[in-house]
């Protein structure tokens, strides 16, 4: 099961960060959540980890379609992407909507899901 699409890119991860969040907002996306993982690892357990960032991104109009067609769907929302360092490039990866008509049993998910999905791979394919 693929739960997610990456992209490695030469981009550093910083600036891999802004540009996903542009992207995001072209697409309708706003970060509701950021977490800095690597930040987290050492404050919490005091363990050293590469730079990792996940970013909850939504899109409120199809948040709002996607919680109208099942109630119980804010389990699966915000849709995160990932941004990590991985082999001296910069990782990105998003969240495969497509998943929730998977796990959710409602034919009236999967055209908001897929149209999330067109949304994400888009910004994928845009950094």
């Amino acid at each position: 099961m693929q739960y997610g699409f990456s992209k490695t890119i030469d981009l550093s991860f910083e600036n891999t960060i802004e540009k996903v969040i542009d992207e995001l907002k072209k697409e309708g996306f706003g970060v509701l959540t950021t977490i800095d993982v690597k930040e987290t690892l050492k404050k919490k357990i005091d363990v050293d980890f590469k730079k990792y960032t996940i970013l909850g991104a939504c899109n409120p109009p199809l948040a709002h379609k996607a919680l109208q067609a099942e109630e119980e769907i804010g389990l699966l929302l915000p849709c995160n992407v990932i941004v990590y360092e991985k082999d001296n490039k910069t990782a990105v990866s998003v969240f495969n909507p497509g998943l929730m008509s998977q796990v959710v049993d409602n034919k009236n998910l999967k055209p908001v899901a897929d149209e999330v999905q067109e949304k994400l791979k888009r910004v994928l394919n845009n950094i």
